[in-house]
């Protein structure tokens, strides 16, 4: 049965338990790309536990998926992750036992055939001190869902991209088998790995997942921005904007403002801006 407004902005789900050990903390870390050269210590330090084991800060978004959507009566086949922000109020420790609780906070319809824009925020404590430990939200846009109604006023503007020449720009391979690397984080939607069912729904190939591409940038900001110190990175948003297939080349610009690191992600072979819009908050010692 199709949904309603009133039925979305009633969603929500509070205290979910959630826990990941080092072994989750390693396979995501492998799965965005770090430990390619196992003899980079840097790199080493987030996919072996032999010194103090360190966590790439966008885990955070696959660790306590409380799926508020799944069920709500959207047409499936036209969801698409929009925007993602995450704010960490200390970094992750490398083993946690988690509480979640998340609600619909917004509803932004497009009108009839032009979909509707859906926000859940979700708030995350330590299990066992009952601290904030980060808050997420998701910005879902379902296009065959237009027409219910939604709240007023326009949706959240994204963040203002510099118009100079970026202060950096890096450029990394993805896996041909990537997306089967990181599927194993949780989200086994078969798009990721699936050619024929890729192909009807109209992808040459399946797809690398959209949060894989957003653990990219994420390691690609550690490494030339944070010198690895994941202690550093308090927000880490962007928007989506096109898919990768695994094996891409990944380049990522970035504009350094003082506490505030302007970015964006391309897939230059094909000419096109796969997350953009994004910023990432970062502690300056």
């Amino acid at each position: 049965m199709p949904t309603t407004y009133e039925k979305l902005k009633a969603l929500r789900v509070d205290d979910m338990s959630f826990s990941y050990r080092p072994k989750d903390v390693m396979l995501y870390a492998l799965s965005v790309g770090m430990g390619r050269d196992p003899l980079d210590r840097q790199e080493l330090k987030y996919v072996f536990e032999k010194e103090p084991l360190k966590v790439v800060p966008s885990l955070a978004c696959v660790v306590s998926r409380t799926n508020l959507l799944l069920n709500a009566g959207l047409d499936r086949t036209k969801i698409v992750h929009g925007e993602q922000v995450l704010k960490l109020f200390r970094p992750l420790p490398p083993a946690a036992d988690l509480l979640a609780s998340s609600r619909v906070s917004a509803v932004h319809d497009k009108g009839e055939g032009k979909g509707v824009l859906i926000y859940v925020d979700t708030e995350v404590r330590d299990a066992a001190t009952g601290e904030p430990l980060y808050a997420l939200r998701q910005g879902t846009f379902a296009r065959g869902d237009g027409g219910m109604g939604g709240d007023l006023g326009p949706a959240p503007h994204p963040h203002v991209m510099p118009t100079r020449k970026p202060d950096l720009v890096a450029a990394s391979d993805t896996r041909a088998d990537q997306a089967l690397l990181y599927r194993l984080n949780g989200d086994m939607n078969p798009l990721h790995a699936d050619p024929e069912l890729a192909a009807r729904v109209g992808f040459k190939a399946p797809i690398l997942h959209g949060l894989c591409t957003y653990g990219v940038a994420c390691r690609e900001i550690l490494a030339q921005v944070c010198e690895y110190d994941q202690t550093a990175i308090e927000e880490f948003n962007v928007r989506f904007t096109s898919p990768v297939y695994p094996g891409e080349r990944i380049t990522t610009q970035a504009w350094i403002d003082g506490d505030v690191v302007s970015f964006r992600c391309s897939v230059e072979a094909r000419d096109k801006v796969v997350l953009d819009n994004g910023m990432c908050r970062v502690r300056r010692a």
